[in-house]
């Protein structure tokens, strides 16, 4: 046993985070750890991490064990270097390598030389920690930090690059990257896919799969959590339980499970029925009273099976498409588009040329930086490109998802900013739509300001969904959508009767939803007809 958790409880401000919290670890397990936005999956993370106490329970970690967190705020000091922040992995083992030096000179002291006694001493230690310092891999820091940074994408980066000045992203494939590098007994990893590409995530599937210690993993990625995880630790209502095997197993077993719960605790139900109706026919009887009493004892007694709780709410979408387009919705043409200004101005994309056509469903692909947002920004009229044309078809009205939200006022409660948008909808409708996406009774007079991430979200897509848009341009829509809700946009994306185009780095909601495939390169872009998979499976086989 690695680690083990028994009973652990955590209120914030009366309301339970969790309740009764028991799990278990092995030593080289592979566990997901999912549930709902807001479920507590980062709270508990964190008290097993010893980040912040708990309020009762117990948890055990076997000794020695050390832990690695990776939390969603990454903790690099900002400061640094990459090159000395990657080394910073390694600070016993560099102490060490000092130790080591200092001992080397002790050992060309000639006052050390002419003592017996002492240069025996000397090289005795000398010997241990030169022993310590090579099993614990003290000769391949070097290569082990190359490696990494190569593999999360940094091979053309300057080690002396300052932290500071890289984006969002590449801080947070730097904080795994020095996560991985401390290789813990038990590495926990809080959302380590956000903001990787699919080079670099097919690489770190890889790397966890053959990773020596345990890991407990959350993620909202459920293609990493089918390659990654062997087992699956659900948290809801502030409680936990575990199933077997990945996400596509887990879904299939926690169906199962709640359908034999719900026929037990029918028939149970219908036992106990029986059983309160003998009681009370017999109960006044001479004849049978004994046999009614020894039946109560039995009522009294019986291992009460608990009432299914059901499925927890889930946003209800339904994006209508209103007036159809018509056939010809979008010609991309030699399209060339760049970033910054004057003397920094530099190309992202050219000779970019695709089509749209009404009721397809396209997704556009390729690495990060290489400029995906800013083609959907320069499509839908917010950026002007440097070269080509872009001609959309007659009878076309675009809804945009941005995912930055950066259209949302802050300052604005959820129904004024939903209502500001639509003012000629009742306010009515307006909350009924908003009730949809579980923003129900005085959610509604929450700011903006205050919501997470998730919450921002679905005040986006309710005003999409408002918009009924003909062609619908998405960018990066599941992002801060937990499981449940991921779910629930796809299968309303699949009903949509109009054009969709979007951008995702989910890639169970690319292979669900899109029917083309636009994979974009500095140099143009190359168009694949077929699913997600389907082009996963023609890359696999021009590289063999």
């Amino acid at each position: 046993m690695l680690l083990q958790l028994n009973g652990i409880s955590k209120q914030y401000g009366g309301t339970p985070m969790l309740s009764g919290v028991s799990m278990k670890i092995e030593p080289g397990e592979r566990v997901g750890l999912i549930g709902v936005n807001g479920a507590g999956k980062s709270t508990l993370l964190q008290v097993i991490a010893g980040e912040i106490p708990y309020d009762s329970g117990d948890i055990f970690l076997a000794k020695g064990a050390k832990i690695g967190y990776l939390r969603q705020n990454d903790g690099l000091r900002m400061e640094n270097a990459i090159e000395t922040e990657m080394l910073s992995a390694f600070s016993e083992l560099r102490q060490t390598e000092l130790e080591l030096r200092e001992l080397e000179k002790l050992m060309g002291d000639p006052a050390i030389l002419a003592d017996a006694q002492k240069y025996d001493t000397t090289m005795e230690r000398y010997a241990e920690k030169s022993n310590w310092f090579m099993e614990q891999g003290g000769y391949e820091i070097e290569p082990k930090i190359r490696g990494m940074l190569h593999g999360m994408g940094f091979g053309d980066v300057p080690l002396d690059t300052p932290i500071h000045t890289l984006s969002g992203g590449q801080k947070t494939r730097l904080a795994l990257a020095k996560t991985l590098l401390t290789e813990p007994e038990l590495l926990i990893l809080d959302e380590p896919t956000n903001h990787l590409d699919f080079v670099t995530l097919a690489w770190l599937e890889k790397y966890l799969r053959t990773y020596p210690g345990a890991i407990l993993v959350v993620s909202h990625d459920r293609y990493f959590l089918d390659t990654v995880v062997t087992g699956i630790y659900e948290l809801e209502r502030a409680c936990i339980r575990r199933y077997t095997g990945n996400y596509t197993t887990y879904v299939k077993e926690k169906e199962l499970t709640n359908a034999i719960q719900a026929k037990n605790y029918t028939q149970q139900q219908e036992q106990i029925a029986k059983m309160e109706s003998y009681i009370e026919r017999h109960i006044v009887r001479a004849t049978s009273a004994k046999s009614a009493k020894n039946k109560r004892k039995q009522l009294e007694r019986l291992e009460r099976v608990d009432k299914p709780q059901g499925e927890l709410k889930r946003a209800k979408l339904s994006f209508g498409s209103g007036k159809p387009s018509f056939k010809d919705v979008l010609f991309v043409r030699d399209v060339r588009i760049s970033a910054g200004e004057a003397s920094e101005c530099k190309t992202l994309l050219q000779n970019i040329n695709f089509e749209l056509r009404r009721g397809e469903k396209v997704a556009l692909i390729g690495p990060n930086g290489i400029g995906k947002t800013t083609l959907l920004r320069t499509l839908i009229g917010e950026k002007q490109p440097d070269g080509g044309e872009i001609i959309w078809g007659k009878e076309v009205s675009i809804g945009y998802y941005d995912q930055e939200q950066a259209s949302l006022n802050l300052h604005n409660t959820i129904l004024v900013e939903v209502w500001d948008a639509f003012p000629h909808i009742e306010e009515a409708r307006i909350r009924a739509v908003l009730g949809n996406f579980l923003f129900t009774g005085e959610d509604v007079f929450k700011k903006i300001v205050s919501l997470s991430g998730g919450e921002k979200a679905r005040v986006a897509l309710a005003k999409l969904m408002l918009k009924e848009a003909n062609v619908l341009v998405l960018d990066e829509p599941t992002n801060h959508l937990d499981l449940a809700s991921k779910e629930v946009l796809e299968s309303t994306l699949q009903a949509y009767e109009g054009t969709l185009l979007f951008i995702s780095h989910d890639r169970y909601f690319l292979n669900k939803l899109a029917d083309t495939i636009v994979e974009l390169h500095r140099d143009g872009a190359v168009v694949h007809d077929g699913s997600y998979e389907s082009y996963v499976e023609k890359a696999r086989a021009l590289k063999v």
